[in-house]
């Protein structure tokens, strides 16, 4: 029995260094990130130019996600209380099925962009350490705060700051 626990042990962490070692090109604060075009689940098209120059909140998650579920109220607040400022905001769903989740915005009252993750975002955004992960990306188009995993309703008002010139 202590010889499978050791070997199962010693086979996590040899995995977990190899799927460690793919991490080297995850977006960190100080990386300068380039968007690329998207849709959005009710249809409309955001395009990079339209972000360029301003503040953006992107989150990425998943209608399954229990923290999401914490935090996209508070997201919602946010995005609420900055409409009419420079800052953006744009979610991901990383959900397999876009229906699920449009219903998950749809029956939780959620206005804030959504879209569907994408070849070209995974591009951009991953490889990801955990649910949800929250980037503040600065005007000049520079990672300036990344969060991965729930943020409180505190850490989340606080990104107002972004919105002020």
């Amino acid at each position: 029995m202590l010889r499978a626990r050791t070997a199962f042990i010693a086979w996590l962490l040899a995995f977990g260094l190899m799927a460690g070692a793919g991490s080297a090109g995850a977006l960190e604060v100080g990386d300068t990130v380039r968007l690329p075009d998207v849709q959005t689940l009710d249809g409309r098209t955001v395009t990079a130019a339209s972000l360029s120059g301003k503040p953006l909140i992107v989150e990425v998650w998943a209608s399954w996600c229990p923290f999401c579920a914490m935090q996209n109220p508070r997201l919602q607040k946010l995005y609420e209380r900055t409409r009419g400022t420079p800052l953006q905001v744009l979610t991901i769903s990383i959900d397999k099925d876009p229906r699920e989740a449009t219903e998950y915005l749809r029956k939780r009252g959620y206005t804030f962009p959504a879209t569907m993750d994408s070849p070209a975002l995974r591009s951009t955004f991953s490889p990801r350490k955990g649910l949800p992960e929250l980037y503040v990306i600065d005007a000049r188009g520079r990672v300036v705060q990344k969060e991965v995993g729930e943020m409180l309703e505190d850490e989340v008002a606080a990104l107002d700051r972004y919105a002020r010139p």
